[in-house]
């Protein structure tokens, strides 16, 4: 019998918590508490052969789950840490091909990364391990049973629960973890959490190349996983070296997002010992206005502005793109100003085919991930970034000053998995199931995406030097194609640097980077400019990568009436270029770039208003994964999603840069 170790939960919130990753644990920390990074000498690495000043721009993955997590295990992820770093350098691997009879499938990435983070779930780890381990110290306990499918809960039962939802609460007791399964005070649990954490610790080590070559970097890291009430205030925590603290903080320990920030420092930042951290906050589209709520506003004003930096400190990007959908717009958002954009309809998991939805205005709400509750503003980064401007305003800290990466945020042990061309690996599913979308009120896999990737402008492909770009912000974020954007901002910027050599020495000497702030405005100067430049993704021979369309500059502010301020400019290439795809076969037709540069400057700078401004970069439309595979099926076998209308036929890739920031004069 599961021994209850805290006050007992009335049966309704324990249904949520059965029912899918509602899960809201109190507080309760390990016992003996996890001990903070330990003083250690670096490994030896050899200086990189490959080392450039004004920086190259490298890809990789920072969002990736291995069988070690809870749900990848349970898609039927049988792969670890070893296999997912295998695949990021280009080897072939087996992964779940979604039907238990035909079992594994080879798998293999198109392009090497340049650098890659796994990133398993903080919770249940320990658990997943034991219960999956035979000969574990708790492998025949009631919960490891109804966890592996051997048996099944009463309450599975009585709710009709199958699969994930069945076996789940395997793994959780009332208002925590099964005594059965972690022993009492979770000792056991804490034991094997430890052992699982060196085992991933090993295997980042492992693949980490410290050869001259430097053709390979691997970052620890892991995921928190704090799902209220079905809503994401998820961080992938990003580690600089291989100096970490003995365990990875989870929901289960530390449910609230600022308690998480304090940990950090605690055990890791301010220890002294060359331990840093940064948390990497995702899906804010579907958070509800939970991962972007001011969560210190009933503080004192001076506690309020030091959690803010704090924030500021610690989360210097956000994910702007994965398998979940993007995250950067949306059209009709209570109290946003200015004309709608045409492209923030991309890959909105939650609203393809959908014109209503509930606002939250100034509030927030719960159930996204099962496709309930309100939409905010700041569940988009845009609109976030504004938030940040007027939080600036109130406390005069901006806690939201981040630049944007992308990543895959796959299950199946494969980063960087990004093709339009096969199936994405988020789920170990079938062509079959992949397509079918039925009437769920919880979006089918085909509203999902393969993801996005991180890019990032670094001198050289190492730890420090990818970390360093992290913090400084200067990273993109790209919808899969390995666009290569750069963006600068100046009060002298050359309008005619575009057409000379040298655009990067150019834009480093008289401006700032992607990431940056300007400088004060010197006199004589009437306002910033700002100059953009792309290069597109040749692709491979086997699967080409799409022309440039456009590039466009996004400035956005916040007035005196508190209203958000959007305005989307245009600054190189033909948004009518009349580019399209022959149907039936998505050939691409018509112009397009394989680099575009612009320079422009704002026509209507106010020099009193805090400001932001970004760069976007837009594809020739190109033929969605969906229809691809559709297009490979014998129409009489076609799911419904082939026909479904929500579903969009074509997409226009992108990258976005970092922003630029511009602080206002006094007035």
């Amino acid at each position: 019998m599961v021994v209850a170790r805290r006050i007992p939960i009335p049966l309704p919130f324990l249904l949520l918590v059965l029912s899918g990753c509602g899960f809201e644990p109190s507080t309760d920390p390990w016992t003996p508490p996890t001990r903070a990074a330990q003083p250690a000498r670096l490994a030896p690495r050899e200086p990189c052969n490959f080392h450039v000043p004004e920086r190259q721009p490298l890809f990789g993955d920072l969002h990736v789950h291995t069988s070690v997590s809870m749900d990848a295990d349970t898609l039927g992820n049988v792969t670890g840490p070893d296999e997912a770093y295998r695949y990021a350098r280009g080897e072939t691997i087996e992964v779940f091909s979604g039907d238990p009879a035909a079992g594994q499938r080879p798998a293999r990435i198109d392009r090497p990364l340049d650098f890659a983070a796994v990133t398993d779930h903080a919770e249940w780890m320990a658990e997943v391990s034991l219960c999956t381990t035979p000969g574990s110290p708790t492998w025949e306990s009631t919960g490891c049973q109804i966890y592996r499918g051997e048996r099944q809960s009463w309450l599975a039962r009585l709710l009709g629960f199958k699969g994930f939802r069945a076996r789940i609460g395997g793994l959780l007791g009332v208002g925590g973890r099964r005594s059965d399964v972690c022993g009492e005070d979770d000792v056991v649990c804490r034991a094997e959490l430890a052992s699982v954490w060196k085992a991933n610790h090993e295997a980042t080590e492992r693949w980490y190349d410290r050869s001259s070559a430097c053709a390979f970097t691997t970052f620890h890291a892991w995921e928190y996983s704090h799902s209220p009430r079905s809503t994401k205030v998820h961080r992938n925590v990003i580690l600089r070296n291989e100096i970490t603290p003995e365990l990875p903080i989870s929901s289960l320990e530390t449910p609230r997002e600022i308690d998480l920030r304090h940990q950090l420092v605690e055990l890791c930042n301010d220890t002294g010992t060359g331990c840093e951290a940064i948390a990497i906050p995702h899906n804010p589209n579907l958070s509800n206005g939970q991962l972007f709520a001011i969560e210190y506003a009933d503080l004192p004003a001076e506690r309020q502005r030091e959690e803010a930096a704090l924030r500021a400190r610690l989360e210097p990007v956000v994910e702007m793109m994965q398998i979940k959908g993007e995250s950067e717009c949306r059209n009709g958002m209570y109290g946003v100003v200015g004309a709608p954009d045409e492209l923030c309809g991309f890959e909105k998991v939650r609203d393809l085919g959908r014109q209503e939805f509930e606002d939250c205005e100034e509030g927030a709400g719960w159930g996204a991930q099962k496709g309930r509750g309100c939409t905010s503003r700041t569940d988009f980064v845009r609109y976030a970034l504004l938030e940040g401007l007027r939080e600036k305003a109130r406390i005069d800290v901006n806690p939201y000053g981040f630049g944007f990466i992308g990543s895959t945020d796959t299950h199946m042990s494969t980063p960087g998995s990004v093709s339009e061309y096969g199936i994405p690996y988020k789920f170990g599913a079938t062509t079959q199931r992949l397509l079918e979308v039925g009437e769920e009120e919880k979006r089918a896999p085909a509203f999902w995406n393969p993801g996005g990737l991180a890019g990032v402008w670094a001198e050289e492909n190492s730890r420090d030097s990818i970390f360093d770009a992290l913090k400084r912000r200067e990273a993109f974020a790209t919808s899969g194609p390995r666009i290569v954007p750069r963006f600068f901002g100046g009060w002298q910027l050359d309008p005619g640097m575009c057409s000379r050599p040298g655009f990067a020495r150019a834009g480093y000497a008289a401006g700032v980077p992607m990431g940056g702030d300007l400088p004060a405005r010197p006199g004589g100067a009437a306002s910033p400019s700002f100059a953009v430049s792309a290069l597109a993704d040749s692709g491979t021979a086997a699967e080409p990568g799409g022309l440039l369309q456009r590039l466009q500059i996004v400035k956005g502010w916040v007035d005196d009436e508190g209203r958000f301020h959007q305005e989307v400019h245009d600054v190189a290439g033909d948004a009518a270029n009349g580019a399209g795809v022959t149907p039936g076969t998505c050939t691409p037709t018509g112009p397009g770039a394989t680099s575009l540069c612009g320079v422009w400057r704002d026509p209507e700078f106010d020099a009193t208003r805090d400001a932001v401004y970004y760069a976007r970069i837009v594809e020739n439309p190109s033929c969605r994964w969906s229809t691809r595979l559709c297009l490979s099926l014998p129409e009489a076998e076609r799911p419904d999603g082939c026909t479904d209308e929500r579903l969009p036929r074509l997409v226009q890739e992108r990258a976005w840069t970092s922003p630029i920031w511009y602080t206002a004069e006094a007035r």
